[in-house]
Formats: structure tokens, C-alpha cells, sequence
């Protein structure tokens, strides 16, 4: 049983190109531009900054941004080097599987899916959740919610998924012309948020700008488990704000760039990719880093974070409602709802690609590996995905789980920052597009960066990220180490060196005794 054997970049490229399991290479620049902007910018813009402020970093909340995007950019940095080297779908479980082996490759892989089907799940259900809101403030009182035989059931969620499932099934190209068209409105609306937001700015509310660290009130077992597992490790008693509360609201805010690492999962899918793919990839986080910071000095600017701690749930709206201007708040509920709305179908998209790419090596059931001969998608898979996602976000508490997003994300960026090293280590001769600069000084502080981040969130995060781990290392020692098609050509290998010792040889299908 070999858990650490590698496959070649050269059998990856050439599994993508099997007849009845091949994608289309339909997308450009802007395509994938628009893809980590259409990804990124949803319901972390509009929610997440507010709740960091309230609850970890106060007006310093624009540093927990800038900490996120330095240390999502440096991960981007190690995904576009393999991107370019690797082109094919599975973004960090193909690059894992070609460096590091196949076991920690399927624990990447099995965290992908953890991250992307637990943010599309959780995304499905905001998205019913503000679709009631906007019908509210048009005046139509339609709950987001619907009881079935006492299990409350989120329409919504059903609803988008299932538009999105059939976009996605019926072509890549379209389902991004359709997405590109509703992040053109959502950025509108991001800017029209910041210049509003601006003018109801008072400077001292900035004021202090890094709170001192405030103990949080408990030390019952509810308190130690949402506090950071750093401050567990470490003995320090549950607190928010201060320092530490700077890098705790990064942890937070690490939900809103997600999207960049999804972009990467449709590397078989774009033109020119060695081109393509790190100018779309940098291109959407630059624009997505400023408009984070812009919307993060509005909020904080507008009202003092204490107030945006009292609310239950804050958001945007909260500071806009705070000021007294209601108007705001609804273009910012319609901006929210279209803001998800392009999330979700990354998402879902990226979901079908990391399963698709595993299941082409047999870690999971080859059957769902195919694609349509005539859509070049895959279109069994896309639409098991899509219901599993509407079941679990229609009739689940799966927003409970929002933090697992973080932690999986997390640690596939831990490994492929370490993978580069390993990758030019092995395979020197490659020669990729991109290539993350200063040596190996920036792949290992994008590792230690993205291992803090992850130590930044919750003990009850860690909990359930082992349970999920365990799990997954029961699935595959159960199915995925045997069935591999690795595990098959190391089998092929072994029984035709084993026969030629034994004086046998294979001719064709025939067995004969030389």
C-alpha cells in the first residue's frame, strides 16, 4: 500500500483529454476575472466586514482585510505557478496529487469539497433568506421559510440551486455570460455603498482605531469553544479586539476571498491558460482587495463599532439604518441578493470540477467523471451536486458551519504553498508562465500566514474540521486507496515485474510461460 505515490503531471494532462470526460476551453481573462470577482464579492461584502468590526477588530477591521488579501494573494501566487504547470481541472487536489501523494491529495480534495459545498450550501440559504427581505420592502410579505410536516423548508435555496444547476449543465460559456452580467450590477451597487457610505463619515469614530482587548464575559464551555484555538493553545482567556483581535477578524474576513482558489478549478476550461489564468486570477483580487477596504472604511467611518457590536446580527444595513437612511438600505438588500446570486454558481461550478477531477482517478466512483458529448459538461455530476447542495441549504442549519468554509480553504492553501517547493524540487525541467518570485522565501510565508489564520478560528471549528478528516480517511481506506487508478497501474507495474522474474510475460491479453 503505497499512500505517497505521485501521479505525473504528464498522466493528468492526458486524463483530461479522454474521450467522454473532457471540459471545453471556453473562458478568457475576463471571464475569469469577472469569475473571482462574481465570487468573492457577495455576502462577505456586505455582512461579514460589519460582523469582524463589531465583534473582533472595531475600526481596525480594514487591517483585517489587508491581512487576509496579503496572505490570499501570496496562496494565489503558489496557485497560479501550478495553474500554469498544470492545467487541468482539481486546482489544489491534482497539484497535491502530483508533489505530495495521493493520501494527503484526497484529504485536499476531501477539504475542497467540505469548502465549496458547505459555502454554496450555506450562500443557497442567505440567498432565500434577503429574497424575502427584498420582497418586504416592496411590500410583499412572503416568508423565507415554508413548515412541511414540521421541518421548515427554505425555498429559496431550492430555487437558485436549481437555476444555476441547469445554466451550468447546459454550458460553462453561458453560465459566465449570465454571471458577468450580474457582477457588473453588484459592483455598481458596491460603489454606490461606498460614495454614500462616505458621506456619513465622522472621523472619530475611527477612534480608538485598534480597541484595547476586552475580556468577553465567560469561561464556560461555550465561550472556550468560540474562542480562537490559538487563544486555547496559548491559556489566554476568551477575549475580542486588541492585536489578536486584528488577526481573528481576518479569519473572518478570509470567507470573503474564498473565490480565487475556486477560479483555479477551471484551469481545463480556459483559453490560453498559461496567460490566462494568472492575469484573470490577480486582475479579480486587486479589484476585489480595494473595494473590500473602500466598503470596511465607510462602515467603520459611518458608525462606532460599539454600536455595530449591540446589533444581534450586524451588517451594512445596520450602519445605514444607524444614520437614518432607509433608502440605502434597500438598494443594499437588492445589491446582497444579486451579490450571492453569482456566488453560488462558482461555487457550484467549482464543487462539480474538484469531484469530477477525483473521481476521473477513482478515489470516488469513475461514473461521475463523465461529460456530455455534446455540452462538453459534466452533467450527471453537476446535477447530483446541485441536489445534494438544495437538500442540505433548503432543509439543514447549515449556516452554523460558515467558519468550516474558512478552515477548509485554508488548509488547501497551506499545502499548495508548500507544494510549489516540493514541485520545483521534482520537476526542475518545467518551465510555467508564472512563477512566484524571491524563491522559497514567499511559499513558506504564505504556508505559516494561512496555518495562523486557521489557529485564528473557533476550537468548535477545529472539532468539527477533525470529525470531518476522520470521516474522510474512513472513505478512503473503505473505497477511494482501492479502486484508485493509480493504486491499478502500481498493481500492472508490480505483476509484470513479479511475472518476467518468474520467467512469464504478457502478450496482449494471453498469459504465456516463456
Amino acid at each position: 500500500m503505497n499512500l505517497l505515490r505521485t501521479k505525473s503531471i504528464e498522466q493528468s494532462m492526458a486524463d483530461a483529454d479522454e474521450p467522454g470526460r473532457k471540459l471545453k476551453r471556453s473562458l478568457s481573462t475576463w471571464d475569469l476575472m469577472i469569475m473571482g470577482v462574481a465570487v468573492a464579492v457577495g455576502a462577505g461584502i456586505f455582512s461579514v466586514g460589519a460582523k469582524a468590526a463589531a465583534n473582533f477588530s472595531g475600526p481596525a477591521v480594514t487591517l483585517s482585510f489587508a491581512v487576509a488579501a496579503v496572505t490570499c494573494a501570496l496562496a494565489i501566487m503558489c496557485y497560479a505557478e501550478f495553474a500554469t504547470a498544470i492545467p487541468v481541472a482539481g486546482s489544489a487536489y491534482v497539484f497535491t496529487y502530483a508533489t505530495m501523494g495521493e493520501l494527503l491529495a484526497w484529504i485536499i480534495g476531501w477539504n475542497l469539497i467540505l469548502e465549496l459545498f458547505t459555502a454554496a450550501a450555506v450562500i443557497a440559504k442567505y440567498w432565500g433568506i434577503y429574497l424575502s427581505k427584498v420582497f418586504a420592502l416592496m411590500g410583499a410579505d412572503i416568508p423565507p421559510a415554508v413548515s412541511l410536516g414540521g421541518v421548515d423548508l427554505y425555498w429559496g435555496a431550492f430555487l437558485i440551486v436549481a437555476v444555476f444547476t441547469v445554466l451550468l449543465v447546459l454550458g460553462t460559456k453561458l453560465s459566465a455570460r449570465v454571471g458577468n452580467i450580474f457582477t457588473l450590477i453588484k459592483i455598481g451597487v458596491v460603489l454606490f455603498v461606498i460614495v454614500v457610505g462616505f458621506t456619513y463619515v465622522k472621523f472619530e469614530n475611527y477612534a480608538p482605531f485598534v480597541p484595547a482587548a476586552e475580556p468577553t464575559g465567560g469561561t464556560g464551555t461555550a465561550d472556550v469553544l468560540k474562542q480562537s484555538f490559538f487563544g486555547f493553545l496559548t491559556g489566554a482567556a476568551p477575549a475580542q479586539y486588541g492585536t489578536l483581535g486584528i488577526f481573528a477578524g481576518a479569519a473572518l474576513v478570509f470567507f470573503a476571498f474564498i473565490g480565487f482558489d475556486v477560479v483555479a478549478t477551471s484551469a481545463e476550461e480556459v483559453k490560453n491558460p498559461q496567460k490566462t489564468l494568472p492575469r484573470g486570477i490577480f486582475g479579480g483580487l486587486a479589484l476585489v482587495t480595494l473595494l473590500y477596504i473602500l466598503v470596511s472604511l465607510a462602515l467603520t467611518g459611518m458608525v462606532s463599532y460599539t454600536q455595530l457590536a449591540e446589533a444581534e446580527n450586524p451588517t451594512l444595513t445596520t450602519a445605514f439604518e444607524a444614520v437614518g437612511d432607509t433608502s440605502a438600505a434597500k438598494v443594499i438588500a437588492f445589491g446582497s441578493l444579486v451579490g450571492l446570486t453569482t456566488v453560488i454558481m462558482v461555487l457550484l461550478m467549482g464543487l462539480s470540477r474538484v469531484v469530477l477531477a477525483m473521481s476521473r482517478d477513482g478515489l470516488l466512483p469513475r461514473a461521475l467523471s463523465r461529460t456530455s458529448e455534446k455540452r462538453s459538461t459534466p452533467v450527471r455530476l453537476q446535477v447530483i451536486c446541485g441536489a445534494a447542495v438544495a437538500l442540505v441549504a433548503g432543509l439543514t442549519n447549515v449556516d452554523l458551519l460558515e467558519e468550516m468554509i474558512n478552515i477548509g480553504t485554508l488548509s488547501a492553501f497551506v499545502v499548495v504553498s508548500l507544494g510549489i517547493l516540493v514541485l520545483r524540487k521534482k520537476r526542475p525541467d518545467l518551465k510555467p508562465a508564472f512563477r512566484v518570485p524571491f524563491g522559497k522565501v514567499l511559499p513558506i510565508v504564505s504556508a505559516v500566514l494561512c496555518l495562523y489564520l486557521m489557529t485564528n478560528l473557533a476550537v468548535e471549528t477545529w472539532i468539527f474540521f477533525a470529525i470531518w478528516l476522520v470521516i474522510g480517511m474512513a472513505i478512503y481506506f473503505a473505497y477511494g486507496q482501492r479502486h484508485s487508478r493509480l493504486n491499478e497501474r502500481f498493481g500492472d507495474a508490480s505483476s509484470a515485474v513479479n511475472g518476467t522474474a518468474s520467467g512469464e510475460v504478457r502478450d496482449g491479453d494471453e498469459l504465456t510461460r516463456v
